[in-house]
């Protein structure tokens, strides 16, 4: 009876062992496949584009009667976006962890972080309505006082940006602050006994100590910026033009892929496979950016280990 049961509960921990190891197969094999997909895709497009024209080129009308293939308009969008709203996110979502973490009293904390992350539970294309009907107006207004010049139109990558850092902040202040909330007490009771004010100790020991879990909140913010469909949808223009300027009005990768993705394109046709090119080459900007951010959190855990 007892080997039976022993049989049993090691059959029962073999079958759990497996599904788990198919649960995490899981994620890897969708990985490929999309993988896989957008390189089958995007190989007939290369056959027809040359790889020069495609990064070098200055415009990006695949829909036109004559049309161009330069994705380094979609890039400048997507990376002056994410830059704005890095701007934004990294520094107040930081200074807010290092709030939560070190100076919140535990009551107000429970209070604050839940309301911060709803932040992200707010549909993105209310955000992209929020930018376009109040940011933008009211960015239209500062410059007018300013310059005596709006100096930006209706739609502009600033006023995109500017509501992309707001809804990235939760990513950075949550994680940042329990990165910060793990790191051992003594720590700070050794900076403190060493004279060290709570500032001191919070920006030269918990941030150093806590750089690894930090540096993972920024990667996933900028993934999280990079692959933003509806704000930029919505506020940026979705005028594909090659500009460093956030004051103009420009388009993203990710906008792109949504715009021709509406339109009735014909299968095999160069305008349908630009999409996969578009969403192979984000794949490999947020790949880019996971991969920086994973090296960063390895070397800073050996330096502070």
């Amino acid at each position: 009876m007892l080997k039976r049961q022993k049989s049993f509960q090691h059959l029962r921990e073999w079958l759990i062992e497996k599904i788990l190891l198919l649960a995490a197969l899981s994620s890897v094999l969708v990985t490929l496949g999309i993988v896989f997909i957008l390189v089958l895709e995007s190989i007939p497009f290369f056959k027809s584009v040359p790889l020069t024209n495609f990064l070098f080129d200055p415009y990006w009308t695949p829909l036109f009667s004559n049309p161009r293939y330069g994705i380094g308009s979609l890039v400048a969008g997507t990376l002056v976006t994410t830059l704005v709203a890095l701007f934004v996110a990294i520094p107040v979502g930081s200074m807010i962890a290092i709030f939560l973490s070190e100076y919140a009293p535990a009551k107000l904390r429970e209070w604050v972080k839940p309301a911060l992350e709803l932040l992200s539970a707010i549909p993105t294309v209310v955000y992209g309505y929020f930018a376009l009907l109040v940011v933008a107006p009211f960015l239209q207004k500062v410059f007018s006082l300013i310059f005596g010049d709006p100096l930006i139109s209706g739609f502009s990558m600033l006023s995109a940006g500017l509501v992309m850092g707001i809804m990235i902040i939760p990513y950075v202040s949550s994680l940042s602050e329990d990165a910060m909330r793990a790191v051992p007490m003594y720590l700070r009771e050794a900076s403190f006994a060493l004279g060290a004010t709570r500032f001191q100790t919070a920006i030269k020991v918990v941030v150093p100590s806590a750089f690894s879990g930090i540096t993972a909140a920024y990667t996933l913010a900028i993934s999280r910026a990079v692959g933003e469909t509806m704000i930029v949808a919505i506020a940026a223009g979705m005028q594909p033009t090659l500009t460093l300027n956030p004051l103009q009005p420009a388009s993203t990768i990710t906008a792109f892929i949504v715009q021709v993705s509406l339109g009735d394109l014909p299968h095999g046709s160069l305008g349908y496979q630009s999409i996969f090119v578009a969403g192979l080459t984000l794949l490999v900007f947020t790949l880019s950016f996971n991969l920086f951010g994973h090296w960063l959190r390895k070397r800073f855990r050996e330096v502070y280990a």
